[in-house]
Parts: structure tokens; sequence; C-alpha cells
């Protein structure tokens, strides 16, 4: 599966379980929050005010 700015944290995880310590890293609780099953990287970098751009470059996605 190609991995996007519009695929869902969920998703990132399934593909990536390492994943969850990059978003910890930026402060984002993904790993245990119920929302991440809906909630896309471009969301949720939005709802903790983090630069997309950065985020993608962290999980290794193309922007």
């Amino acid at each position: 599966m190609a991995l996007s700015k519009d695929s869902t944290i969920l998703e990132v995880l399934q593909e990536n379980p390492e994943a969850g310590a990059i978003f910890a890293r930026f402060g984002m609780g993904c790993v245990g929050c119920a929302i991440s099953r809906g909630e896309t990287i471009e969301e949720a970098a939005a709802a903790h005010g983090i630069p997309i751009a950065d985020l993608m470059s962290a999980l290794g996605i193309p922007a």
C-alpha cells in the first residue's frame, strides 16, 4: 500500500509499527487514540499544530 497524507494513522501503524515512536516524538498519542482509525496523517498533524511536511519526512512518506 502506498501511504500518503490522506492515509489514516491506523494504516500507517499497520504498514510500519515503528511509526508509533515517530508519532510519540512529535507529542502525538496516536497509538492508543481511538480517533486514529479514521483520522488522516494530515488531519492529525493539523490538530496537533505540526507542519505536515515535517511529519511526512520523519515517517519517510513522500509529500
